[in-house]
């Protein structure tokens, strides 16, 4: 019979970050937003337009979320009409490696995937 091993990794801390963050990002329309934003600021309209099938009150009720959160800033512009950008904060940009990282993991799993159905 085999030994069992001891987790050497330990328990997760208490209220686990990394949980925290990964259900932070599975919020409904968050990881789009946070990648239109990546690389510059971006107005309401241009979002509502780069996640195609978002509505006017979702991405509102999102964006007041992660601006309350300190992912992202909201800038009113006084031009007329008013214009409103929003960009991601310091904490916000410390999410553009994860989401990279996210990315390359995911399109090496969809190669092997593709070997294995041809195969």
């Amino acid at each position: 019979m085999i030994k069992p091993k001891p987790n050497r990794s330990g328990p997760p801390p208490e209220d686990c970050p990394l949980e925290s963050c990964l259900k932070f990002l599975s919020g409904a329309w968050t990881h789009k937003i946070i990648w239109y934003l990546r690389a510059e600021p971006r107005r309401f309209g241009d979002l509502k337009r780069d996640l195609g099938g978002v509505s006017a009150k979702v991405l509102t009720t999102r964006l007041r979320e992660l601006e309350e959160s300190g992912v992202l800033t909201r800038t009113v512009i006084p031009t007329s009409p008013p214009t409103v950008e929003y960009a991601l904060t310091t904490l916000g940009e410390k999410l553009k490696p994860v989401l990279d990282a996210i990315v390359e993991v995911g399109v090496q799993l969809k190669r092997r995937d593709r070997k294995t159905k041809n195969t």
